[in-house]
């Protein structure tokens, strides 16, 4: 009895060791560091909205950067008195950060102003949408999971004519997201 527990100790103890630091190795991203210059998106790749806002989504950390842990966009809002319907996203936390202009959130059922320095926190699961409301207006949004929202920005970019809240519901849900509500109004 004595001589399995030896055995068992002896093997743990040189196991573990080796185990924890393969199992660092994996986990551990073999990525580079990298710089994206104000103006700038990474590897070139911006979207410009077609349909539901006009706003042009700038890639600043992708999917691939992260392991699809996350994904930054930095939002130029073209769209005064514009924004997305009221959804959800089951599977991703996102925030935003207001660098320019003013808007109007609604999270749950709360409705509050957002300006420039304020970050607003969205859970996932809970219902949000904002709309802009001044003529200039910029954010940094960030989504945790990164999820779909590359495919997402890149197909509604592809839209030519204004979408019907039918096309707009199936992308958002192709994408990762459901559709619970109108767009937000200026009052």
């Amino acid at each position: 009895m004595q001589r399995r527990r030896f055995l068992l100790s002896a093997v743990t103890t040189t196991l573990t060791p080796m185990l924890t630091k393969a199992t660092n190795l994996i986990l551990m991203p073999i990525k580079k560091g990298f710089n994206i210059r104000a103006g700038e998106t990474r590897n070139g790749t911006h979207f410009t909205m077609k349909g539901v806002t006009a706003n042009t989504l700038n890639l600043k950390i992708g999917s691939a950067d992260t392991d699809g842990s996350m994904a930054v966009f930095e939002q130029i809002g073209k769209s005064p008195n514009g924004g997305p319907p009221l959804h959800i996203h089951p599977e991703q936390d996102e925030f935003f950060h207001v660098l320019e202009g003013n808007y109007r959130f609604q999270v749950g059922d709360e409705k509050f102003p957002a300006a420039v320095g304020d970050t607003i926190f969205l859970p996932r699961g809970v219902p949000h949408a904002f709309i802009q409301l001044t003529e200039r207006a910029r954010m940094l949004v960030t989504y945790m999971p990164a999820g779909d929202m590359e495919g997402f920005f890149a197909e509604t970019a592809q839209w030519t004519a204004s979408p019907s809240k039918e096309e707009v519901a199936r992308v958002f849900r192709a994408h990762g997201m459901e559709v619970v509500g109108p767009p937000l109004t200026r009052d």
